[in-house]
């Protein structure tokens, strides 16, 4: 029961079933495209039981789940109703062009995933069965089975036909007709052997295993079908709109959109096969290292199209598989030290839960659970992923399946013309195991406790003090932020205001540290040596100090209530940008920081402060 109310409050607080667009899922967890994100409370959604995190990524509102992300989506199913379609009619104006084309591409490939991974992991373990002798590559078993393994990617423009329908809300079974042409074999023999089609030539390309293509031809089709419903009398619609659809969208994909996706499937991954050769193991170590804050926020997905393409044109993938394996078991190794290190009970048992799963490849336990909670641990994860990507990247290893690298998923880097490519999988497991491991055991360091950070605030008032908030406005938690480096409090805690008056005033004495060269930031140190950084706006770097001006110099002695900058806050806005603006201090590992947020009115602007007291004195 309990697990059906979690269901229950997480349409609650992602705005409803009507503000719910489409829901799927993948490894770990719910993914809502919806009308309105500004509807959904992540504040909330964190908080629902059985809920390990939640952001907005992508183009959708991702709830992390775990390990129980099936019974979870199945629940929420139940709280939507069968036969739910999603209220795509509603109000989409809010969602950028760029978050409706990563979303339509994440929909694509999302749901490609089981059926390629699960075909995929039965090729490796025949041909590792094959290796060890206990059955022959030449038995007709052998090939029956493999054939079966292979019958997914083989597929895939077949497989891209039905997802691309289900996003675009047109006939699934139509879409995957038109796209089967590509596939046939008369056509095959037919393109082989050269022909035309209303006296033009038609290339020569094989279709099976591209996607490319098939998006292509689908997007065409759902502008047929589209067009056709809309001007087609009712009572032949129902065989009109296919047979038109059809015959304009088949001929034209042979002829043109085939080609055309197939070219730019080519330059994709010839592109990234570039960078790989040229960076060669520095690319693989530098994107495990940065794993971590892509799985976080879910830009880890807009990978999958890459690696589907590289598969289906070279049958293998050696950048994101192998930084992936560096990462999650990085990730693994350092929850265990976290859980040898950690004074807390009940940290030390969800370490070990979510070392355990990160173990066999599903890291967001432990990254929402122990890693991105703390800095130290954080930093020992990308150790060992930088160190476990170097190695797997210089010994170049190369990944035969799509699926999330781990113990169990190790058949996976088996390559009959190379057996030492899953001898180096075993050895990156260990190096990136090893390594976050003993970063980990050196790194932590357990913290003080509420009560100790008080009775040392008590004993040593020079090291405690109070900070007003920087800005006139209205002050919220900065887990408000609707941005994962400041809300999930990577760079530190702190409060946030949302500001009526475009003045930044010095919150405590101290002294002016930094100054960005595009304004929209400013560093100080207060004198009890606390590391305060301000930051106005998200994604303002990109006015290039526009509408900013700074009143202070680096390294300027400055006093409580002093005006540090002004910034234009109704040209910010016009601009495009949001000018809540965030003070945080930064050296958290030093300082507990307490931000209590005031009850207020609507009408009432506040100015609350945020007490900061220096730990272990």
């Amino acid at each position: 029961m309990a697990i059906q109310d979690s269901a229950s409050q997480i349409v609650k607080y992602v705005g409803g079933k009507d503000n719910i667009n489409t829901l799927i899922h993948c490894s770990t967890r719910l993914r809502f495209t919806l009308n309105d994100f500004d509807k959904a409370d992540l504040d909330k959604i964190k908080s629902v039981q059985g809920v390990l995190g939640a952001v907005i990524a992508g183009g959708q509102c991702q709830v992390i789940i775990g390990n129980d992300v099936v019974e979870m989506f199945d629940a929420v199913q139940d709280v939507l109703g069968k036969g739910f379609k999603g209220n795509a009619s509603a109000n989409k104006s809010k969602q950028s062009i760029g978050h409706v084309v990563l979303d339509f591409i994440i929909g694509v490939f999302q749901p490609l995933v089981p059926a390629i991974a699960g075909g995929g992991i039965l090729k490796s373990l025949l041909m590792l069965i094959s290796m060890f002798g206990w059955i022959s590559d030449k038995s007709q078993t052998y090939q029956i089975l493999n054939l079966i393994g292979g019958a997914p990617l083989y597929l895939l423009p077949l497989l891209v036909a039905v997802t691309a329908a289900q996003k675009l809300n047109v006939n699934p079974l139509v879409a995957l007709s038109i796209v089967g042409v590509l596939i046939l074999p008369d056509i095959t023999t037919m393109l082989t052997k050269g022909t035309e089609l209303f006296g033009m030539h038609v290339l020569n390309v094989t279709y099976s295993s591209q996607v490319f293509p098939a998006i292509l031809s689908v997007l065409l089709y759902a502008i047929m079908e589209k067009f056709f419903t809309k001007y087609s009398p009712k009572p032949i619609r129902i065989f009109f709109v296919p047979m038109m659809a059809m015959l304009i969208t088949a001929p034209i994909t042979l002829l043109f959109l085939g080609p055309l996706g197939y070219v730019v499937g080519q330059y994709f991954v010839n592109i990234i096969l570039f960078i790989n050769t040229h960076l060669g193991w520095v690319a693989t170590a530098l994107l495990a290292g940065v794993l971590p804050f892509m799985v976080a926020t879910g830009m880890h997905k807009p990978m999958i199209p890459y690696v589907v393409t590289t598969f289906s044109s070279v049958g293998k993938e050696a950048l994101y598989l192998p930084a992936s394996l560096a990462h999650n078991i990085s990730e693994s190794g350092t929850c265990f030290a976290v859980a040898l290190r950690t004074k807390d009970s009940t940290l030390r048992s969800t370490a070990i839960s979510a070392g355990i799963s990160a173990l066999f490849g599903i890291t967001e336990p432990a990254l929402y659970g122990v890693t991105l909670q703390h800095k130290r641990a954080l930093t020992s994860v990308i150790i060992g992923s930088v160190v476990g990507g170097a190695y797997v990247g210089i010994v170049g290893l190369a990944g035969f399946t799509i699926v999330g690298p781990g113990l169990a998923s190790l058949p996976m880097f088996v390559d009959k013309s190379n057996p030492m490519n899953i001898v180096n999988a075993i050895i990156g497991f260990g190096i990136s195991f090893a390594v976050s491991f003993v970063a980990g055991l050196f790194l932590w360091r357990n913290e003080v406790s509420t009560d100790e950070s008080n009775e040392n605030t008590k004993s040593n008032e020079n090291v405690s003090e109070e900070l007003d908030a920087p800005v006139t406005g209205k002050v919220v938690a900065l887990s408000e932020v609707p941005d994962d480096v400041f809300s999930q409090g990577l760079l530190g805690k702190g409060i946030t205001v949302v500001p009526s008056e475009g003045k930044l005033y010095a919150p405590a004495d101290g002294t002016v540290e930094m100054i960005f060269d595009t304004k929209h930031a400013l560093g100080m140190k207060t004198n009890s040596g606390a590391e305060v950084l301000f930051h106005i706006g998200l994604d303002t770097v990109q006015l290039n100090g526009k509408y900013f001006d700074v009143k202070v110099e680096k390294d300027q002695e400055i006093k409580k209530g002093d005006l540090l900058e002004t910034f234009d806050l109704e040209a910010i806005k016009k601009a495009g940008f949001n000018p809540i603006t965030m003070m945080i201090v930064t050296n958290q590992n030093d300082y507990s920081v307490n931000a209590e947020i005031k009850n207020q009115t609507e009408d009432e602007e506040i100015q609350p402060v945020m007490n900061i007291a220096k730990l272990g004195v």
